[in-house]
């Protein structure tokens, strides 16, 4: 049973119950889905650490097949919940082709039907003894399985020759982090950041294409590379670059896929759409986009 997953605590300065999956500071009270409070609770007990993405997936979405797409997006919605920003964290920051750390405070809070006025003290030691008894339960699994292989043959099998590396695909992209060019605040950045977690999620299920993670595309956010530059880092042979403008209630957003080998600009389009919904404008447009570089990187 995960130390925290039946306990109230506070991290930074929002209070959470994950038995009611509900997060309160200063009379707010919100919501919040499942999936995300087992994510709060896991970076919680892992405070001030990198959880990479395979520990957040087995731990998090155990026995279930997901993609590294489900985390970013995970971690984008409990950011969004928590008021957090991604550029200046204050509770999630994200560490490069790595994972996610917690960089705020973790306090177990005492409920005060049970003991008076709300009393919050560090908890560091009991999460330490935690990851020290799975540390332990993972060797001792580890060896047993060891044991057990060697005593089923009479010699020890020689290695298995490494599996054959598969050949890359035709198509390779990047879906670069969408700007935002609304304003200087950047009002609409989460906007920009989900139009592109969503066509990465569009092209991902497109055969014939490798996309990278969003997780990589969004480390290079806000870094001066040129095209060339960006291709070569992320292994890829087209990068589609994105921008988004508002005028009233309508947005603009426009997108550029470029190849890599010239850094010419080989499909260009712009979409205007009502701000009424933008979830459907995401969706709407991530589809025609979509459509449009599955045709232009497989001509």
């Amino acid at each position: 049973m995960s130390p925290l997953s039946g306990s109230a605590f506070r991290v930074g300065t929002w209070s959470v119950d994950p038995k009611s999956c509900q997060i309160t500071r200063d009379g707010e009270r919100l919501r919040v889905d499942d999936r995300s409070m087992r994510l709060l609770v896991c970076l919680a007990e892992h405070a001030g650490r990198t959880v990479t993405i395979d520990q957040l997936l087995d731990e998090v979405w155990a026995g279930t097949m997901v993609s590294q797409d489900s985390v970013y997006q995970a971690v984008t919605s409990l950011r969004r919940l928590l008021g957090d920003n991604r550029r200046e964290p204050g509770y999630i920051a994200t560490v490069p082709r790595q994972g996610y750390r917690l960089v705020a405070s973790v306090e177990r809070e005492v409920s005060p039907a049970i003991s008076g006025p709300v009393v919050s003290s560090p908890y560091r030691r009991p999460l330490e003894l935690f990851a020290g008894s799975v540390a332990a339960l993972v060797v001792a699994m580890g060896f047993i399985v060891l044991s057990r292989s060697y005593t089923a043959a009479d010699t020890p099998r020689s290695p298995s020759p490494s599996p054959a590396v598969r050949p890359r695909p035709a198509r390779a992209v990047a879906v670069l982090s969408f700007l935002d060019l609304t304003s200087q605040a950047m009002n609409e950045e989460y906007f920009a950041d989900g139009m592109t977690e969503e066509l990465i999620t569009r092209l991902n299920h497109v055969d014939g294409l490798r996309v990278t993670a969003p997780l990589d595309s969004f480390a290079l956010k806000g870094k001066k590379m040129t095209v060339a530059e960006t291709a070569k880092a992320l292994n890829v042979d087209y990068v589609v670059v994105g921008s988004l403008r508002r005028s009233g209630g309508t947005l603009r957003v426009s997108a550029r896929v470029v190849r890599a080998a010239d850094g010419f600009v080989v499909w260009s389009q712009s979409y205007d759409r009502s701000s009424r919904d933008l979830l459907k404008v995401q969706d709407d447009i991530a589809g025609h986009v979509a459509e449009a570089i599955q045709r232009c990187c497989q001509a």
